[in-house]
């Protein structure tokens, strides 16, 4: 496996690990506000997507038949997607103590370019190539003789 599919695999493990953790945290305390949206996104940005990202970065190239268009892009991406999701705990935090919602809306622009960045990887990555030549036809058999 690439660095990237790697980094990425870890990086959902490590949310999957702390969204299990706040779970059990919220099955005992109750759903407590930022907790349950910062598990909410831990499971779905964090351990979901990163986990969609390592196994893409792995498989489609490979589907593909291509080489992954840009992998400095993935590297962007795997810094900015963990750096925005990172900030967005924090964002939620800090919304629900002082109802400030800049630093959410800051780092939820970051995740939202690491998507596109994604995307845009994958896109120019598994672009269609030219359908192949049609084969010959073929000659006819010889008759077989009896």
């Amino acid at each position: 496996m690439s660095n990237i599919t790697v980094w990425f695999i870890r990086s959902a493990m490590v949310y999957f690990l702390l969204a299990i953790i706040l779970g059990l945290y919220m099955s005992v305390a109750g759903p407590l506000y930022p907790w349950m949206q910062i598990h909410v996104h831990f499971n779905l940005l964090g351990w979901i997507s990163m986990m969609i990202y390592g196994v893409g970065y792995h498989i489609l190239p490979r589907f593909s038949g291509k080489q992954l268009w840009n992998d400095k892009l993935s590297y962007w991406q795997l810094w900015l997607a963990n750096i925005g999701l990172v900030g967005m705990a924090i964002g939620w935090w800090v919304r629900n103590a002082s109802n400030d919602s800049a630093v959410l809306l800051i780092f939820s622009l970051v995740e939202t370019l690491s998507i596109v960045f994604f995307v845009l990887n994958m896109m120019l990555t598994i672009k269609a190539a030219p359908a192949p030549m049609p084969a010959p036809p073929r000659p006819p058999a010889p008759p077989v003789k009896k």
